[in-house]
């Protein structure tokens, strides 16, 4: 199957114009302040993206990045920018035909953002360990639309993990299932290749990424997938699909669920590009000078991680209250369009 995802995206896939789903982000849902720096990206990197959400967390400047799945590198060069000239990207992937768009035009964004800070390699997401990278050596990992594609998902999170920094960050978007897609559709090549015959049920990616060392997948953005192939459509029948945007953060104190210790933290409003609410996930909107009362999980994510200089902290773990009034198990992801009403959510 890997070689028939490297036929697909090396070959078969000559530009985003020839996917069969809506797989593929669009321009008219990308951010404002994202479209200028994917205006300094090569047209022809640009043609040949095949992501499927954003990967561009706020407060990068600095950090070593590294890109899990980058194709013709794309998401490496608008990473670039944000990192700066004191950063670095580093893009991995498996397809030879793509890596070379990526190395063609590496001088030319040198010039364009006037430094050099990236570079690539070839190699498979599940064996990471055979490129020698140092583990905790990443500050942010990012991966758009790749870790379905790989026939080895618990050797990519556990990878990750190692790789990770304490207190480091996956942020990544892919494709989810609504249920265990049948192993039929699984071996069709095609289907695999749309980035649909590898997705995982929604409820096993929370089981793997427990299992891999992230006990608290935090749901950023999502949205549901069409699929505009009639043959495809009538294949998949009435499985649903849905791209999603995942942070998970390499703590070793967070807990699978979200328990009270009576902690709040006051957004200071200086995360760049958010001065007046900083977003930490689907539940998690801090308004600007705001006591905002948080569970334990999310205490540590701004405290222990890189950002915690942008907020104030009140509390400490010293006394538990039990669960985090409103935290539920429900279906998280919206595989409709039709987003239910937010219940009440640490």
């Amino acid at each position: 199957m890997l070689e028939s995802v490297k036929t697909y995206y090396g070959q078969t896939l000559q530009t985003s114009d020839d996917l069969k789903t809506s797989a593929c982000c669009d321009l008219s849902a990308t951010p404002e302040w994202l479209k200028p720096l994917l205006a300094n990206v090569h047209p022809e990197v640009t043609a040949r993206y095949y992501g499927c959400g954003l990967v561009c967390p706020p407060l990068l400047e600095g950090c070593r990045v590294l890109d899990l799945g980058s194709g013709s590198g794309r998401d490496v060069y608008a990473l670039a920018q944000l990192v700066g000239a004191g950063g670095e990207v580093i893009g991995v992937d498996m397809t030879p035909e793509q890596l070379e768009v990526a190395e063609r035009h590496r001088e030319y964004h040198a010039r364009k953002f006037g430094f050099a800070n990236v570079s690539f390699r070839e190699g498979y997401i599940e064996q990471l360990e055979q490129l020698d990278f140092e583990p905790g050596s990443f500050d942010v990992i990012v991966s758009n639309c790749v870790v379905n594609l790989s026939t080895d998902k618990a050797a990519v999170l556990s990878n990750v993990h190692r790789l990770l920094k304490p207190g480091g960050e996956f942020y990544f978007s892919d494709v989810y299932a609504d249920r265990r897609v049948p192993l039929a559709l699984q071996d069709d090549p095609v289907l695999y290749g749309e980035c649909l015959g590898g997705a995982l049920y929604w409820n096993d990616f929370h089981r793997l990424a427990h299992r891999t060392g992230f006990p608290d997948p935090r749901l950023v953005t999502d949205r549901p997938l069409q699929i505009t192939d009639a043959k495809i459509a009538e294949r998949v029948g009435t499985l649903r699909f849905v791209s999603a945007t995942y942070r998970m953060f390499r703590l070793e104190a967070l807990e699978t669920a979200c328990e009270d210790y009576g902690q709040a933290v006051v957004y200071r409003g200086s995360v760049p590009g958010c001065p007046h609410t900083f977003v930490l996930d689907q539940h998690h909107a801090i308004e600007t000078g705001r006591v905002f009362p948080v569970c334990g999980n999310t205490w540590r994510m701004l405290h222990d991680t890189r950002f915690r200089s942008h907020f104030e902290f009140i509390g400490d773990f010293s006394h538990h209250h039990g669960l985090f009034a409103g935290c539920g198990g429900d279906l998280p992801l919206d595989f409709t369009g039709e987003r239910r009403d937010a219940a009440a959510c640490c």
